[in-house]
């Protein structure tokens, strides 16, 4: 069964979702328009029992013609990042809030093109969903897009990065750049410092994932 453009994809969630049945219901939606523009629906990725999740914005390019999340450019660099921040990538799940790709031609290139409030919203249902079957322990939001979407549009990634904030949707939530952000930093320079905060921010959230237990048990 396909939705075609109602404004949600509330309709087309399973009743008992799994990620393997959700990810092929998500396969046939059209609760929005951007389904005319992508290739296809790019679902989350990861195991069922994955203790950190990471949402971005939408898919990319790469993504796209691909069908998986984080494969491009943004997803290699998010990749090296974990990795130095010593999180472990198979206890990680990647999604995004949207999940096809908006774009605008520029030449022969496809360019990324924000998504507005009501396809964010359309989508919302699949991102609930996948919330809710993972029950991630963290959530960290990749960019202001995520950050807001989840966290309220008075959430600032520039001021608020790696900080806390309470949700009822994991135990630890917050927001920190989006990798792709970091490609974009006009020299070599500045894509280095621009990865060394973002690295710093894993690190000070994983410290945080860590020491919360020993926390607890000290104030018993």
């Amino acid at each position: 069964m396909a939705v075609r453009e109602q404004g949600t994809a509330a309709p087309l969630v399973p009743s008992r979702p799994t990620l393997s049945k959700l990810k092929l219901a998500a396969a046939g939606c059209m609760a929005c328009d951007l389904w005319k523009r992508g290739t296809q629906t790019v679902f989350g990725e990861g195991k069922p029992t994955s203790t950190v999740m990471f949402i971005g914005e939408q898919p990319g390019n790469q993504e796209d013609l691909q069908g998986k999340p984080f494969v491009g450019p943004a997803g290699s660099l998010l990749d090296k990042a974990l990795a130095e921040a010593g999180i472990d990538r198979t206890k990680v799940y990647v999604t995004n809030v949207v999940k096809h790709f908006k774009w605008e031609p520029r030449g022969k290139r496809r360019i990324h093109k924000k998504p507005n409030a009501a396809e964010i919203n359309a989508c919302r249902p699949w991102l609930e969903a996948e919330i809710r079957v993972v029950q991630p322990r963290v959530i960290i939001c990749l960019g202001s897009t995520a950050a807001q979407a989840i966290l309220g549009p008075k959430f600032r990634v520039s001021t608020q990065r790696a900080t806390f904030v309470p949700s009822p949707l994991a135990p630890f939530v917050t927001a920190t750049v989006h990798p792709s952000s970091i490609l974009r930093a006009p020299s070599d320079e500045q894509r280095r410092e621009e990865m060394a905060r973002f690295i710093g921010d894993l690190k000070k959230i994983r410290k945080a994932i860590e020491q919360e237990p020993s926390a607890v048990a000290a104030r018993r």
